[in-house]
């Protein structure tokens, strides 16, 4: 049983495959030449949007992983270095001028009539300075979270 040429062959379509298979002719002498493509398995049809959606959420999870990683690894390496920075508040001093007195430990009244009053600082206790509220009184700068005090207000 030979083929004419006019007649052509069955189509078989699938929506999971991209490209349609033909059927085999029934001749066992007929020799099909090879396809230059094979049918490739379509398991889910992805339209641009649904892409971007994934593509972002991918992201997402990177990134949500990868930022609390990175700054836990920043904070391990400062950890590791020594602090040498001086305090920006006090020079490095420890201590800090008195903002009543302003540095002189007595602090003038004005009465009225002309008439002043001067006594010693009750902020400072008239020493004129008090202790660094940035650096405790060490001179070295903080890093960030050392300057915080976790307190259990229970």
């Amino acid at each position: 049983m030979t083929l004419s040429p006019s007649l052509s062959l069955p189509n078989f379509h699938s929506s999971f495959l991209c490209c349609p298979l033909k059927s085999k002719p029934s001749a066992t002498n007929f020799i099909q030449p090879k396809p230059s493509s094979y049918p490739r398995i379509r398991a889910l049809e992805l339209d641009q949007n649904t892409v971007v959606a994934i593509s972002v959420g991918l992201v997402s999870v990177a990134v949500g992983i990868g930022i609390p990683v990175f700054y836990e690894n920043q904070i391990d390496n400062a950890a590791k270095r020594e602090n040498t920075q001086p305090c920006f508040p006090c020079s490095g001093s420890g201590a800090q001028k008195c903002r009543f007195c302003l540095g002189s430990g007595n602090v003038t009244v004005e009465l009225g009539g002309g008439e002043n009053e001067v006594s010693r600082c009750i902020n400072c206790d008239g020493v004129g300075s008090l202790t660094c509220t940035t650096c405790q009184g060490s001179g070295i700068q903080p890093r960030y979270l050392d300057r915080r005090e976790f307190k259990d207000d229970d």
